[in-house]
């Protein structure tokens, strides 16, 4: 047994001496037992005793120095260093997924955003290499605050909702916690015991945490939330997480109007991340050894270039990796796609602040954190096998659970009468996210159950839409083109209905397939939506001019391609659509 003991700390040893650590992971640093050389290409870079990271460069006359025991061997968690071919662009992701809060729970990561007035809200993602990422659920199955959240009697609540909020993982009873303030009244929070559910909203806090940032203090098992605009809050929760023990400011702003709250506790110190919308990303670190403050700032991402010509990349989250590498996520505002998330490693200095690792302060290819992992493809085709929805969908608003069945086929009943026919104030609109920079949704739909009155097809549904599909009238039914659906963003009442751009004669019953391509690069001078249409599944004709995209920002929420079927004169007619096929060039 001694023989085999000692034959095992050798090979320790001699792996610990000679494995090499990843681009940006870490070499050195007090208590660190792992590869303490880096890969071809980076120099193990002293960055204060704790901390040592592997930087881009060749290696010179310095020498890093570590504290270790005496006894080495290589951790189980530190993964193999990826290949120099592998390597990742930006966007990481291009979709609309803002306001994102990035969590590691052992070896994988999660991923949560704001969805506003879409239900269910606040999309959770998950990934085991940080860049290839697949849908698995939501924090908030349904947006029960306020009867405005069903698009009923009038009401509407679009572009409010959920903002900004985080996820978090406490390890002390293995539960998941959501928490976010909702219209700047009440602070939500829910709980779940496994990341895909079934999450239950558990405690009503009446303090707005504004752009909530959850912390759980692994080492005492407090609950903290950073939040606040300009001047930033610091709370404790009680020790279920569901009420308030105290609150206090923490900090002024004195680089101008602050929000997105990001809270983190990193070898025993603590950080705020606060961005300034929306070219920045500062730090905030205590001074104290405390939650409470005073905190010293310094900046993260100043007025970063975009790697896709959107707006600065900003307002995000940092986060680890098994191995040791630390990370920086943000968004950049892409419209009319939507806000797309960026990432980029970061250093950490001798004054225990990070450093982005920008090339010419910009966001660039980077060396994969870990070997890449397969997730589901975010393109393909849902032929609607059953409920529940997969977790990529969202409706407008609360839908109509009585109004909708899935098998072999989403069945959409009406749920709405809008004799107006106003596409804004029709429940059990369903929206998929686009995917940038061009993509094309097409569908096949059976129109044959309409009745007289009845809409229902495919729009690009924003502030401003279009949509195309069928208009039952006096017996007889039409393939139309509509634009200029528009919305009036202070007063959130529709400004204009639209009109008919072209349309052509379909008979009464029967199928057809229609289908939506977009351009949703934010540098496009055009910005096109096209749409067509096809009897065969094969032959596609265009239907109208197109449809020009709104690229403002004051929406927040990208385009979406979304499915409808509406009433104007009375319920009762359905439509069943067989696919939804999303698919990029």
């Amino acid at each position: 047994m001694k023989l085999i003991s000692s034959s095992l700390l050798i090979s320790s040893l001699f792996l610990a001496s000679y494995a090499q650590q990843s681009a940006y992971g870490q070499c050195g640093g007090i208590g660190w037992t792992g590869a303490t050389t880096c890969v071809s290409g980076y120099v193990c870079t002293y960055s204060n005793p704790y901390y040592s990271q592997c930087i881009a460069g060749t290696a010179s006359g310095t020498t890093t120095t570590t504290t270790k025991p005496a006894t080495t061997s290589v951790p189980s968690s530190t993964s193999a260093a990826p290949s120099s071919t592998q390597t990742f662009s930006q966007p990481i992701l291009w979709e609309d997924l803002a306001d994102l809060d990035v969590i590691r729970v052992n070896s994988t990561y999660y991923y949560s955003a704001s969805t506003m007035h879409y239900s269910p809200g606040a999309p959770i993602l998950r990934s085991y290499d940080l860049v290839n990422w697949e849908f698995i659920g939501h924090s908030v199955p349904v947006l029960d605050w306020s009867s405005k959240y069903d698009l009923t009697n009038g009401q509407r609540a679009y572009v409010k909702g959920i903002w900004a909020s985080s996820l978090k993982y406490r390890k002390s009873n293995g539960m998941f916690y959501w928490i976010g303030c909702i219209e700047f009244a009440t602070t939500y929070v829910y709980t779940a015991p496994s990341i895909q559910g079934p999450w239950t909203k558990s405690g009503t806090i009446n303090n707005c945490y504004y752009d909530a940032g959850l912390l759980v203090d692994d080492a005492t098992d407090t609950l903290y939330v950073s939040y606040g605009s300009t001047d930033i809050s610091v709370a404790q929760l009680s020790s279920d997480g569901l009420s308030q023990v105290r609150t206090q400011q923490v900090y002024a702003s004195t680089v101008g109007t602050i929000e997105g709250s990001r809270m983190y506790k990193i070898n025993g110190n603590y950080y705020i991340l606060v961005d300034r919308p929306a070219d920045a990303e500062f730090v905030l670190q205590s001074t104290s050894g405390t939650p409470w403050g005073p905190y010293a700032v310094k900046q993260l991402v100043v007025g970063a270039q975009s790697p896709i010509n959107g707006g600065n990349p900003h307002q995000g989250g940092i986060v680890d990796t098994p191995s040791g590498n630390w990370y920086y996520m943000g968004f950049v505002d892409s419209y009319p796609g939507g806000r797309v998330p960026v990432l980029t490693p970061i250093t950490w200095g001798s004054d225990g602040f990070p450093t982005a690792q920008l090339v010419n302060n910009q966001f660039t290819s980077y060396p994969y954190p870990s070997t890449p992992q397969t997730v589901k493809s975010l393109t393909g085709t849902d032929s609607f096998p059953s409920l529940p929805l997969s977790p990529e969908w969202e409706w407008n608003h609360n839908p109509d659970t009585t109004k909708f069945s899935a098998s072999n086929g989403l069945h959409l009943q009406t749920a709405t009468v809008s004799t107006a026919d106003d596409l804004y104030a029709v429940r059990n609109t369903l929206t998929h996210r686009i995917i940038g920079p061009s993509s094309t949704a097409t569908i096949l739909i059976d129109y044959s159950s309409m009745h007289d009155g009845d809409r229902a097809g495919l729009a690009l549904l924003r502030d401003q839409s279009a949509w195309i599909g069928i208009k039952r009238n006096n017996g007889a039914a039409r393939l139309v083109m509509v634009s200029g659906i528009n919305m009036n963003l202070t007063t959130l009442a529709t400004s204009s209905l639209g009109s008919e751009i072209a349309s052509v004669n379909v008979p009464l019953t029967g199928h057809i397939s229609l289908r939506l391509t977009g351009d949703f690069r934010p540098s496009s001078t055009t910005n096109i939506g096209t749409f067509s249409y096809s009897t065969d599944g094969q032959t596609f004709k265009t239907l109208g001019s197109g449809f020009t995209m709104n690229k403002d920002w004051e929406f927040f929420m990208g385009y979406r391609f979304a499915m409808f079927n509406y009433a104007t004169s009375a319920l009762g007619g359905s439509v069943t659509i067989s696919s939804f096929t999303l698919s990029t060039p």
